[in-house]
């Protein structure tokens, strides 16, 4: 029963997912659809229904490219404005939007940057840091944030926050962790069975067991933690992060917490 459940959520979640990166264009169609109807069919089925559709690219990086290129062409009008409110719809955030035009502007000109820099100060001019930053996260995801993890704010570095989605059968909760925050170390002890399991539910993080590499999670991301093994999860530092939590039933069951992940370790993660 536990294995259908997992599955069931690992399903709902990925389906989630996948439906919010589908594009859907009509722009061409109501603009352009009587004086150019197969223009406007080729806007709006092929290079929307099938090109920003093609596996390997995120509508958040193809958004980032189609922004750059425009800028680096010196097209900074109505056309741009457009692929900005589209790229802010596909996550690109004020802060990425910002460090890119600034570094396009080494390479594609001042004058163009400073035009795309009028025009996305508009698109973003509502996004701010603080609670409306938290809020905006919580639109990208169906489960709450839920309250700040007070009874674990010892154990982390930053603020996080804990929902608890069920409770009975499996335990689950969704952690949600502000950018730059991270639990410290720790263990989850069992003399048998025991560990945990994350599942990505928003935004972008990390997984580390000790003596190996860091991990990258995302939306729909599975990562199994055994019994024993000495690890920690968080957020990205340019990114809130959530992910569902599923302890794992064993014998003797406890969590060991340990030291915290020092600033020098966490920033070598890009």
């Amino acid at each position: 029963m536990n294995k259908i459940i997992l599955i069931f959520l690992f399903s709902f979640l990925t389906l989630h997912v996948m439906a919010q990166q589908k594009i859907v264009q009509t722009a061409g169609r109501d603009q352009l659809g009587e004086f150019a109807p197969k223009f406007a069919e080729l806007n709006d089925d092929v290079l929307f229904g099938e090109v920003w559709n093609r596996p390997g690219l995120s509508p958040h990086d193809r958004s980032m490219i189609t922004v750059a290129t425009l800028v680096g062409k010196g097209i900074i009008d109505s056309s741009l404005g457009h692929h900005l409110q589209f790229a802010k719809a596909n996550g690109v955030t004020r802060t990425e939007i910002s460090e890119m035009l600034t570094h396009i502007a080494f390479y594609a000109g001042w004058p163009n940057a400073w035009g795309a820099f009028r025009l996305a100060k508009e698109v973003w001019a509502e996004d701010t840091t603080g609670e409306d930053a938290k809020a905006a996260f919580q639109r990208q995801m169906i489960f709450p944030i839920g309250e700040p993890n007070t009874a674990y704010a010892k154990y982390f570095i930053g603020n996080s926050y804990l929902a608890r989605i069920s409770s009975e059968q499996v335990p689950i909760a969704n952690v949600t962790f502000e950018p730059r925050c991270r639990n410290n170390w720790h263990i989850h002890r069992a003399t048998s069975g025991g560990g945990q399991m994350l599942i990505g539910v928003a935004g972008r993080g990390w997984y580390q067991e000790e003596g190996k590499p860091a991990v990258e999670i995302l939306p729909g991301t599975v990562i199994h933690i055994p019994a024993n093994v000495k690890h920690w999860h968080g957020a990205a530092a340019d990114s809130w992060f959530a992910h569902l939590a599923f302890e794992i039933s064993g014998e003797n069951a406890s969590n060991e917490w340990l030291e915290p992940v020092i600033d020098e370790e966490y920033d070598k993660l890009k």
